[in-house]
């Protein structure tokens, strides 16, 4: 008599599982994430060990040789740049995006680049081989060394790794794939759980540089269990307006290279390419001779970015102000409003209150407050703010403009690019001002003096 199949309930987050629905997951705290399924059979071998416990020998950690591991350059430059120079041998990269921001275009590009020196293969579940066929003929690519599987099912991909030994492999998507060893179905939490695990062991062993394409939810967090952001050596985020020609690729996380670098691509006919120069991009509409917009010298890692800061304060129309932020944390800017009141005098209970960073960038620093700031003053006073400024700074309750860092960098890119004032946190002045021949630097140790001082320029102009 066939043995009856066990549920089990997992939850959509943590991947936690409990054998009865509860509103709360146990694991993780979080409700309503229990999703009925069927238990996995137990394995016969330990499929589950862990890749990192091949020897149980105790070493001191001043006798292990740390060496710098070798680079292999896609041949994307602002991919490059985000995942720390190139690609690892053995690294597993998850990236993750909305629907139609272009992952898939992405990785088609950069698999037929890396073609050229490496062998290379491209795993789609999702897109049979004559789509991707035909999107590589209208992306203009030269696919001649690029191998390609339309297969879903672990084994099946398993095997072909095997034969062939690739360096690079792309799953396109870690969702869609699906073991003969779980019942349930593909996309399912056991199922993304096991067969990323699956994949990740055997990266390891073989030395292959594997990315997957995962899933983003309607909160845009990747689909899936939250393990497996933990499995993967770096979790990237294709980021972009939908309705913008442009996007950027944000690192999350990144075990061989910084964390939060940001590459900045354009969507052309033939593809996606790389932009050296993103602040020219996002200035590329700015005036200065309107309210309500300043310019702020952002760090994306190792990057300085000038984003344009828009503001609107408006006599509200309603009982309740609206408060809305585009692009700036929201919490923030209720924040700001108060300091704004208590220390420098402006009022804006009565007022609707709108920001927006220009170009869809997601600006999370404090450096920004300064900026934002000045911006809302602007547009409450419709009066535009003197030209060819620039500023940041993080503004504390009491008042004060504190320094941020990397200060230089900020104000060598915004020299480059023809601007000629800066407000600054006094901490963050240089100590030679020759060294910015062509910018004016203004210090500042209080939201009242960075008032009076746009006050003074203003009236100048």
């Amino acid at each position: 008599m066939a043995k009856a199949l066990k549920t089990v309930y997992s939850c959509s987050e943590c991947g936690g599982t409990t054998p009865k629905w509860q509103g709360k997951c146990p694991h993780c705290g979080e409700w309503n994430t229990l999703q009925e399924g069927v238990a996995a059979p137990e394995p016969k071998n330990n499929r589950f060990q862990s890749w990192a416990a091949d020897s149980s020998q105790v070493l001191a950690l001043s006798e292990v040789s740390a060496v710098e591991v070798p680079r292999r350059p896609s041949g994307m430059g602002e991919l490059d740049r985000v995942l720390g120079g190139g690609l690892v041998d053995g690294a597993v990269i998850l990236l993750g995006g909305d629907p139609g921001i272009g992952k898939s275009t992405l990785l088609l590009q950069t698999i037929a680049l890396m073609a050229k020196n490496s062998k290379v293969l491209y795993v789609s579940g999702e897109e049979s081989a004559q789509q991707v066929a035909l999107r590589a003929q209208r992306l203009g690519l030269q696919a001649d060394g690029v191998n390609l599987l339309a297969e879903i099912r672990l084994e099946a991909v398993q095997a072909a790794l095997q034969q062939h030994r690739p360096a690079v492999v792309v799953i396109d998507s870690i969702q869609t794939m699906y073991s003969d060893q779980i019942s349930s179905a593909p996309g399912s939490v056991s199922q993304v759980r096991e067969c990323a695990a699956q994949f990740t062991r055997l990266a390891k062993q073989m030395g292959i540089a594997m990315i997957f394409v995962g899933h983003v939810t309607k909160d845009g967090a990747i689909a899936g269990p939250r393990v497996l952001e933990h499995m993967v050596d770096t979790v990237l985020y294709f980021e972009g307006d939908a309705h913008s020609n442009y996007r950027m690729i944000r690192a999350i996380k990144n075990r061989f290279g910084a964390a939060n670098e940001l590459g900045v691509f354009a969507m052309t006919e033939t593809g996606l390419k790389g932009v050296s120069n993103p602040s020219a991009i996002f200035l590329a509409s700015y005036r200065d001779d309107v309210p309500g917009s300043c310019v702020l010298v952002t760090q994306e890692g190792s990057r300085p970015l000038l984003v344009e800061i828009q503001a609107l304060v408006d006599d509200a129309h309603g009982f309740t102000p609206k408060r809305l932020s585009v692009g700036l944390e929201q919490n923030r800017l209720a924040m700001l409003l108060a300091v704004l009141n208590r220390h420098a005098g402006v009022a804006c209970f009565d007022q609707d209150v709108f920001l927006n960073a220009v170009g869809g960038v997601k600006i999370s620093e404090p450096a920004a407050d300064l900026a934002v700031i000045l911006a809302m003053l602007s547009s409450f006073r419709n009066r535009p703010l003197p030209p060819k400024m620039v500023a940041f700074g993080e503004i504390g309750l009491s008042g004060e403009v504190r320094p941020v860092a990397r200060g230089q960098e900020r104000l060598k890119e915004a020299e480059k690019l023809g601007f000629q004032r800066a407000i600054v946190p006094k901490a963050n002045l240089p100590r030679h001002t020759a060294d910015y021949p062509k910018l004016k630097l203004y210090g500042v140790e209080s939201l009242q003096e960075a008032v009076a001082l746009c006050r003074e320029m203003a009236d100048e102009a």
